[in-house]
């Protein structure tokens, strides 16, 4: 399995163990979803990039999380992107990778579109790095 789908596929197994935060959402997706009420997550975007070393085999994958509320303020969206950091930090091993670091990039938070403006939503960016133990 590629780097890309393995540390997706962590990242979401991770995001969907954390009790909390799957108490606080509908769903979480792999992808954006075609119909989905909110609240709900999903895991977007995945660029992966060389990285590594001599001796070690190594990607970097850029993961886009984003989450969607239909609350008129921020407040419920604020706890569950608390919830983000310590779930992906819990993530250590799939299918042969290892993740070594997870940072967080940049992240955003602003009302949905829309007329009448409908909810916020939260986009948040991570830098994950990974090398290969075999598996």
């Amino acid at each position: 399995m590629s780097a890309e789908l393995a540390v997706r596929s962590a990242v979401i197994a991770a995001l969907r163990a954390d009790g909390a935060l799957m108490a606080g959402l509908n769903g979480l997706y792999d992808g954006e979803p075609v119909r989905a009420s909110a609240p709900y997550g999903h895991v977007g975007e995945c660029i992966g990039t060389e990285w590594g070393g001599k001796q070690v085999e190594g990607r970097e994958v850029r993961l886009t999380i984003g989450l969607q509320d239909a609350g008129e303020t921020p407040g419920r969206l604020a706890a569950m992107i608390g919830r983000i950091e310590p779930a992906i930090g819990a993530v250590q091993a799939y299918s042969g990778w290892r993740i070594v670091t997870a940072r967080l990039v940049r992240s955003r938070v602003m009302r949905s579109g829309g007329r009448p403006p409908s909810g916020w939503q939260a986009v948040i960016d991570y830098r994950l790095r990974a090398v290969w133990e075999g598996g």
